[in-house]
Order: C-alpha cells, then structure tokens, then sequence
C-alpha cells in the first residue's frame, strides 16, 4: 500500500500518533509485559486473523466445529464440490455395494493428483467410490469442470 499525508485544517501535515505499547509489543521487543504497563491477560489480540506484528495468535481450540474425523472422504488438504441428483435408470455403480439409484448427492474430491467420484444417500453417512470414477488430474482447477460433467452425466432426475 502507498503511504499517504493526513493533513489538519490548515493544510499542513499533522504528525504521527505515537503507537500504545501493549504487552504484545513489549514481549516482541524482548521486554517484559509487566514492565510495559500491560498484564498477563492481554498477552495477545482478541482477533480472528494476523496480530499487529505480522505473528500469528496461538491456535483455538475448536474441537466439535462441525467436522468429524469420518464425515466425508478425502486428506488433509483435499478440495472437492458436492451436489445433489437423482440417478436415472439403472443408477449409478459403485465399487462398495452395486448400483445405488434415487435421490443421490455427488462428491466430485481432488487430492495427491486424482480426482475421485463418490455418491452418497441424500442425507446419509456412507459414501460409496463410483466405479470407474478415478483418474489422474495434475490441475486442482480442472476440479469445477470435472464435477459439472459428471453431474451432467448422472443426474437424471426425469429418467
């Protein structure tokens, strides 16, 4: 970002405002907090991103946030898209249990490489491999294409 003058009502340039030491800035400087005036409770910013000197805040526990360690297939580091359809005739084939048919909901994940299709039950906890839905893909931003024609191809929803 460029920097740019704040001027007063006179037109002048008005001069900077002497920043508050906070126990942060004291413990980044090597000093001790308490020496700076701050106390051991605002030993960091209550933020949800970057502290004023570009340091990252202690990691949150944030066990119970929605995840669990079963709820979908995929690695650390996996992306996917996942959108509801009805199978057509004869359903889709799956490698785990045969032909699922009905209201289906379609994972489309990349990771290490491949792109893996999957189906589930709407609303389910199972997700089943689609058989012959796994290939190479060196681009994880080929993964939007992929997902819409596989949609494209199995959803079916008059048949």
């Amino acid at each position: 970002m460029g920097e740019q003058a704040v001027t007063g009502a006179s037109g002048t340039p008005t001069p900077d405002p002497t920043p508050d030491v906070t126990a942060g800035d004291a413990a980044a400087a090597g000093g001790d907090a308490a020496a700076a005036g701050g106390d051991a409770a605002a030993a960091g910013p209550a933020s949800a991103g970057m502290t004023a000197d570009g340091r990252q805040p202690a990691p949150a526990d944030v066990s119970g946030a929605g995840m669990s360690a079963d709820a979908a297939p995929g690695g650390a580091g996996a992306a996917s898209r996942a959108t509801d359809i009805t199978a057509g005739p004869g359903g889709v084939m799956t490698d785990e249990v045969g032909v699922v048919t009905g209201e289906l909901t379609l994972r489309t994940e990349h990771a290490d490489g491949r792109v893996t299709l999957r189906v589930q039950y709407k609303d389910a906890d199972e997700w089943y491999a689609v058989t012959g839905g796994t290939a190479p893909l060196a681009d994880p931003a080929a993964l939007d294409a992929v997902h819409t024609v596989a949609v494209g191809l199995l959803n079916r929803p008059e048949g």
